[in-house]
């Protein structure tokens, strides 16, 4: 067997599609901290990690890298704009139980969304075409490595035998949707 082999990434991205930077911390492709640039913070992905080490980069020196991705981001569209079509990815939606699925038991669906560039799109939930906002968590944008991002939306449930539970991923812009049913 071959030994496996971890990967820690960090990634500054340029949100185009909107007036915001992210920067995410991932180790094999699964994204741990992102940073919030308004309250120049760390923020784990998921609330049991460990807080982020101070000591590590200040937020006064990604304030700067996040300054020069914005000039560059806006150089570059001036010189592309007209040249070149614009990127755009079609979001692929699944949805899957976090734990496995029993009736009458809580459970936690996950609306991963892949894909998606540039990243702006909106996820919603629906319970038999109704829209569901109980509950619902989201992440923010983990770049990928095909240069495209992804996204995790949660909706906790107590699963019942006819009910009919969808994912409506929406793209910014555009208002095209693309739907997951479980």
């Amino acid at each position: 067997a071959e030994p496996a082999v971890h990967s820690l990434a960090e990634v500054l991205f340029c949100q185009p599609a909107m007036p915001s930077l992210g920067l995410a911390l991932a180790f094999d492709a699964d994204q741990l901290f992102w940073f919030d640039f308004p309250g120049s913070r760390w923020t784990p992905r998921l609330p049991d990690l460990p807080p982020w080490p101070l000591a590590l980069e200040t937020p006064a020196q990604l304030l700067r890298d996040a300054t020069l991705c914005q000039d560059l981001r806006r150089g570059l569209t001036e010189l592309a704009t007209g040249e070149i079509p614009e990127s755009k990815g079609v979001p692929v939606a699944d949805v899957f139980p976090l734990q496995p699925p029993a009736l009458g038991q809580p459970n936690t669906l996950v609306c991963m969304v892949g894909n998606v560039f540039p990243p702006a799109v909106e996820i919603a939930w629906q319970l038999d075409g109704v829209p569901v906002t109980r509950g619902v968590t989201q992440t923010h944008y983990t770049p990928t490595a095909d240069l495209a991002f992804v996204r995790f939306s949660y909706l906790p449930v107590t699963l019942a035998a006819d009910d009919v539970y969808a994912c409506v991923v929406t793209r910014e812009g555009d208002n095209t949707s693309v739907v997951a049913y479980w």
